[in-house]
Protein backbone atom coordinates (compact mmCIF):
# COMPACT_ATOMS: atom_id res chain seq x y z
CA UNK A 1 0.00 0.00 0.00
CA UNK A 2 3.03 2.06 0.72
CA UNK A 3 4.40 1.75 -3.14
CA UNK A 4 1.90 4.29 -4.73
CA UNK A 5 2.68 7.32 -2.80
CA UNK A 6 6.34 6.58 -3.42
CA UNK A 7 5.89 5.82 -6.79
CA UNK A 8 4.11 9.18 -6.90
CA UNK A 9 6.91 11.16 -5.37
CA UNK A 10 9.16 9.74 -7.02
CA UNK A 11 7.52 11.22 -10.85
CA UNK A 12 7.16 14.47 -8.86
CA UNK A 13 11.23 14.55 -8.76
CA UNK A 14 11.18 13.30 -12.36
CA UNK A 15 8.97 15.71 -13.63
CA UNK A 16 10.47 18.60 -11.71
CA UNK A 17 14.09 17.76 -12.65
CA UNK A 18 12.83 17.71 -16.57
CA UNK A 19 11.20 21.58 -15.74
CA UNK A 20 14.16 22.65 -14.34
CA UNK A 21 16.46 20.43 -16.69
CA UNK A 22 14.39 22.82 -19.51
CA UNK A 23 15.12 25.77 -18.10
CA UNK A 24 18.58 25.14 -17.98
CA UNK A 25 19.14 24.19 -21.21
CA UNK A 26 17.03 27.52 -22.53
CA UNK A 27 19.01 29.68 -19.94
CA UNK A 28 22.66 28.01 -21.91
CA UNK A 29 21.18 28.78 -25.00
CA UNK A 30 20.13 32.69 -24.21
CA UNK A 31 24.08 32.85 -23.04
CA UNK A 32 25.45 31.37 -26.03
CA UNK A 33 23.27 33.66 -28.54
CA UNK A 34 24.07 36.30 -26.33
CA UNK A 35 20.33 37.08 -25.12
CA UNK A 36 20.57 37.08 -21.51
CA UNK A 37 17.99 39.74 -19.88
CA UNK A 38 20.34 42.78 -19.90
CA UNK A 39 18.86 43.56 -16.22
CA UNK A 40 21.22 40.88 -15.03
CA UNK A 41 24.24 42.52 -15.49
CA UNK A 42 22.76 44.77 -12.50
CA UNK A 43 23.31 42.52 -10.29
CA UNK A 44 27.10 42.64 -8.89
CA UNK A 45 28.79 38.89 -9.56
CA UNK A 46 24.95 37.87 -11.59
CA UNK A 47 27.48 35.50 -13.31
CA UNK A 48 29.21 33.68 -10.65
CA UNK A 49 25.68 33.82 -8.43
CA UNK A 50 23.86 32.06 -11.50
CA UNK A 51 26.53 29.75 -11.90
CA UNK A 52 26.37 28.61 -8.17
CA UNK A 53 22.36 28.57 -7.97
CA UNK A 54 21.93 26.69 -11.51
CA UNK A 55 24.65 24.14 -10.85
CA UNK A 56 23.18 23.71 -7.22
CA UNK A 57 19.76 22.82 -8.02
CA UNK A 58 20.73 20.44 -11.09
CA UNK A 59 23.22 18.99 -8.72
CA UNK A 60 20.49 18.32 -6.61
CA UNK A 61 17.77 17.30 -8.30
CA UNK A 62 19.48 15.07 -10.65
CA UNK A 63 20.95 13.37 -7.75
CA UNK A 64 17.71 12.57 -5.92
CA UNK A 65 16.36 11.31 -8.98
CA UNK A 66 18.92 9.45 -9.97
CA UNK A 67 18.17 7.36 -6.31
CA UNK A 68 21.85 8.60 -4.78
CA UNK A 69 23.09 5.82 -7.07
CA UNK A 70 26.79 5.53 -7.39
CA UNK A 71 29.84 4.19 -8.98
CA UNK A 72 33.35 2.52 -8.07
CA UNK A 73 36.42 4.49 -9.31
CA UNK A 74 38.98 2.90 -8.01
CA UNK A 75 38.35 1.85 -4.28
CA UNK A 76 36.04 5.07 -3.97
CA UNK A 77 31.98 5.66 -4.44
CA UNK A 78 31.42 8.07 -6.02
CA UNK A 79 27.95 9.81 -6.60
CA UNK A 80 26.98 9.25 -10.56
CA UNK A 81 25.01 12.68 -10.86
CA UNK A 82 27.44 14.95 -9.65
CA UNK A 83 30.11 13.42 -11.44
CA UNK A 84 28.60 13.37 -14.90
CA UNK A 85 27.35 16.66 -14.34
CA UNK A 86 30.67 17.63 -13.08
CA UNK A 87 31.68 16.27 -16.38
CA UNK A 88 29.53 17.80 -18.41
CA UNK A 89 30.63 21.26 -16.83
CA UNK A 90 34.32 20.87 -17.83
CA UNK A 91 32.85 20.16 -21.33
CA UNK A 92 30.35 23.20 -21.44
CA UNK A 93 32.93 25.51 -20.30
CA UNK A 94 35.79 24.62 -22.88
CA UNK A 95 33.14 24.63 -25.41
CA UNK A 96 32.64 28.48 -25.15
CA UNK A 97 36.08 29.08 -26.34
CA UNK A 98 34.77 28.71 -30.08
CA UNK A 99 31.16 30.90 -28.91
CA UNK A 100 31.63 35.04 -29.65
CA UNK A 101 29.46 35.40 -26.85
CA UNK A 102 30.78 33.42 -24.07
CA UNK A 103 34.42 33.24 -22.74
CA UNK A 104 35.94 30.59 -20.72
CA UNK A 105 36.77 31.39 -17.15
CA UNK A 106 38.45 29.26 -14.75
CA UNK A 107 36.30 31.25 -11.37
CA UNK A 108 32.83 30.35 -13.88
CA UNK A 109 33.80 27.10 -13.86
CA UNK A 110 34.95 26.97 -9.51
CA UNK A 111 31.43 28.72 -9.15
CA UNK A 112 30.02 25.87 -11.13
CA UNK A 113 31.56 23.32 -8.71
CA UNK A 114 30.76 24.88 -6.01
CA UNK A 115 27.37 24.76 -7.23
CA UNK A 116 27.42 21.33 -7.55
CA UNK A 117 28.89 20.10 -4.31
CA UNK A 118 26.41 22.41 -2.60
CA UNK A 119 23.45 20.73 -4.06
CA UNK A 120 25.27 16.94 -3.85
CA UNK A 121 25.48 18.24 0.12
CA UNK A 122 21.73 19.52 0.60
CA UNK A 123 20.30 16.20 -1.71
CA UNK A 124 22.22 13.59 0.67
CA UNK A 125 21.46 15.80 3.83
CA UNK A 126 17.96 15.60 3.13
CA UNK A 127 18.01 12.04 2.43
Amino acid sequence: MKEQPMKAARWGWRILAALYATTFLVTLFLAYTGNLPPQFSQIPYYDKIGHVVLYGVAAYLGHRVLGYRRVNLLTIAVPLFPLLFAIGTVTEELLQTFSPNRTLDAIDLIASFCGITLGYWLSERGR
